[in-house]
């Protein structure tokens, strides 16, 4: 079987994506003429050129716009259906989303518990039609106080056993050092929630130090910036922490000047552990597919990256050990196939 064919229809599990981040143009534009959001372009083309991003202050900025139209409940089942069925296509049987359900509070007073009802109700759809599931991340925007932030850890916990899993630390990291949530992460961690913050994408080593450090990570989410830090890449490696490594994001937010220049291959030389992931889809024009390909073709891979990282992705996920196992053995078997 081609390579290109054994990525496309391989099983996938994917651990840094984020719901919002995941909508559509077209669904864009039909929640903006719904709501009568002003938009800086009304057709698909338009936006998607709207997504060429010249900072990361840029993209949060827009990543607010496209926040502006999500003000019901039944709008954020439909993208959640609508990333659901993409992942399903792809062949992702599992992806742990990354969701900030302070924004729509914040924006529209939306309460958590409507916004986690209509996440859960498209979970429920996805895995009896789709065969996919998902868990949640509810994360803070590092720019809100840690007041606010605390908020969050609340209604996380209050979402354990219920879909709610991970709790993380996404925003611009210039300026909002990861101390700053501490209390929050405290809090979240008695509870049994896992700590998942970004760290290390437009912030160097010191954001991710403060990560481990201050909010104990269990995953990484980017981490690439590591490298800039002897000592910090002993650690992770000694640990194995897990990084989620977005590629194509890194790229388009300048992090990396290309895909060819990506850290992506010096991380593993060094033995770090690392997974590959697709941020916010639409918004990068890509998948989690399309990260494969371009990492496969960019890198040189073999089928025995491909498996490695596969595996590394499973291993990683906040799944209960049996379903675990059920994967790794799931993964392993098509790699067999694979190589026929």
């Amino acid at each position: 079987m081609p390579l290109t064919s054994f990525i496309r229809a391989m099983p996938k599990v994917e651990l840094h994506v984020h719901l919002e981040g995941s909508i559509r143009p077209e669904t864009l534009l039909k929640l903006a003429r719904r709501h009568d959001v002003a938009l800086p372009a009304n057709t698909v083309e338009g936006l998607r050129q709207w997504y060429t991003f010249t900072d990361f202050p840029h993209f949060v900025d827009i990543y607010v716009t496209m926040s502006r139209c999500l003000k019901t409940p039944d709008d954020i089942e439909l993208i959640t259906r609508e990333f659901l069925i993409g992942q399903a296509e792809q062949n992702i049987v599992h992806s742990e989303v990354t969701y900030t359900a302070y924004t729509l509070y914040q924006l529209h007073r939306l309460p958590f518990d409507d916004q986690l009802a209509a996440i859960n109700r498209a979970r429920a759809w996805a895995a009896a039609e789709l065969n996919t599931t998902m868990t949640l991340t509810i994360d803070i925007a590092r720019e809100v106080s840690p007041d606010d932030g605390l908020i969050s850890a609340d209604w996380a916990i209050r979402g354990l056993g219920n879909g709610v899993t991970g709790f993380g630390l996404g925003g611009n990291e210039v300026g909002n050092p990861p101390e700053k949530h501490k209390p929050a992460f405290d809090r979240a961690r008695a509870a049994g929630l896992a700590s998942l913050p970004h760290a290390g994408e437009t912030v160097g080593p010191e954001s991710i130090w403060g990560a481990l450090n201050s909010l104990k990570a269990e995953r990484i989410g980017h981490g690439v910036r590591c490298l800039e830090d002897p000592k910090l890449i002993d650690e992770l490696r000694a640990r194995q922490i897990p990084l989620e490594v977005c590629p194509t994001s890194n790229v388009c937010l300048k992090v990396a000047p290309s895909l060819a220049e990506h850290p992506l291959p010096k991380l593993l030389e060094a033995g770090l552990y690392v997974t590959l992931n697709s941020d916010d889809p639409p918004m990068f024009n890509t998948t989690l597919t399309d990260e494969w390909l371009a990492a496969t073709e960019a890198f040189g891979w073999g089928l025995d990256v491909i498996e490695k990282l596969s595996l590394n992705a499973v291993r990683a996920t906040l799944l209960p050990a049996d379903e675990k196992a059920k994967l790794e053995k799931r993964f392993e078997a098509e790699t067999q196939i694979g190589l026929k």
